[in-house]
């Protein structure tokens, strides 16, 4: 087998990535596999497994684009508007995808969670916009919206991730 150009094999990997992307959107990052991956790029488990020999791999290449789409959404001029903001923001099935994430890392106690930068991106830019009254409203809008998605009912969540 001939050997694969740099360029191919730089083609290959941001075509599993997009499509992890893509699926950590949708279906959530639980629920992306590699047999999910495989079937959406034609990539063999193995071909993506190369890439990315732990699922986490997935998180730490896409960290910081997922961290700038959360961010994008937020308005940092003042509390009220990060606050209405967020708000509108977390009606949209993407970005409470994020949150999702995000609570889930933090459930399973693991370390990974520093790998994910969404929200601390979120409070350093609250902090640096706002100062202490930023980082305390980002507080009380992770609290707001952990309450809010486990209100969520299972039927809702089920609907939410085939759309």
């Amino acid at each position: 087998m001939a050997k694969r150009s740099k360029a191919q094999t730089e083609l290959t990997i941001n075509q599993i990535l997009d499509e992890a992307l893509k699926q950590i959107l949708t279906i959530g990052f639980d629920a992306m596999s590699y047999t999910t991956l495989s079937e959406a790029t034609g990539i063999s488990r193995t071909g993506i497994s190369h890439h990315f020999p732990k699922k986490i791999d997935f998180l730490t290449r896409l960290d910081a684009k997922i961290a700038r789409f959360f961010v994008a959404a937020l308005d940092f001029s003042s509390t009220e508007k990060l606050e209405l903001s967020w708000i509108a923001a977390q009606r949209e099935p993407h970005y409470r995808a994020v949150l999702r994430l995000f609570f889930s890392l933090c459930g399973q106690g693991k370390s990974d969670i520093t790998l994910f930068r969404a929200v601390s991106l979120a409070r350093e830019t609250a902090v640096m916009e706002l100062g202490h009254q930023g980082e305390r409203m980002i507080n009380h809008l992770l609290g707001r919206s952990a309450v809010s998605l486990l209100s969520l009912s299972e039927t809702q969540f089920v609907q939410e991730r085939a759309a």
